[in-house]
């Protein structure tokens, strides 16, 4: 069974991870009406969504920037599916970014398609909502893997073979 939520209000949105730099899993997190709903997702793909939300703010009534802190994740009590796609729009009578993440639907052990309609999450954003999920999504970036200074490369937990040592 397809499992999908949509909240007009969240209380939060956020990304997570779980794991060590290197080697995490990052998660979008939306918490409203006594839910909490976790679903996987890639670093570049919440660093995206970070950017256009940001860039779609000018889009939204109202010119008022607020210093908002991270909004932070708390520990998933279930990671529900993986994001495969994520689709962004704007509701300017309730002055709200929209944001579908839709479910991958192909398995990961077998890379076979998965024949089924896609789980949703679908969020409705207020300005400061998104502030704080940039922020979130920046400190998490920048907390990653070390780079090296040769090939600015991230340097993984089990060393780095750099390739301009060669």
């Amino acid at each position: 069974m397809t499992e999908s939520w949509e909240f007009d209000r969240p209380g939060r949105f956020t990304v997570g991870t779980l794991g060590e730099p290197g080697r995490r899993v990052f998660y979008f997190q939306a918490f409203a009406d006594g839910a909490e709903v976790a679903v996987k997702c890639e670093k570049q793909q919440a660093v995206a969504l970070s950017e256009h939300l940001v860039n779609l703010l000018d889009d939204l009534p109202g010119d008022e920037h607020v210093d908002v802190p991270p909004a932070e994740a708390l520990p998933p009590t279930d990671l529900h599916w993986t994001v495969g796609s994520i689709s962004i729009g704007v509701d300017r009578n309730a002055a709200r970014l929209v944001v579908l993440l839709e479910e991958l639907l192909i398995d990961e052990e077998d890379d076979e398609p998965i024949t089924r309609d896609p789980a949703r999450l679908r969020v409705h954003l207020t300005r400061e909502q998104v502030q704080g999920f940039a922020r979130q999504v920046e400190a998490l970036a920048a907390s990653g893997r070390p780079i090296c200074r040769l090939c600015e490369q991230p340097i993984d937990p089990d060393g780095h073979a750099c390739p301009r040592l060669n």
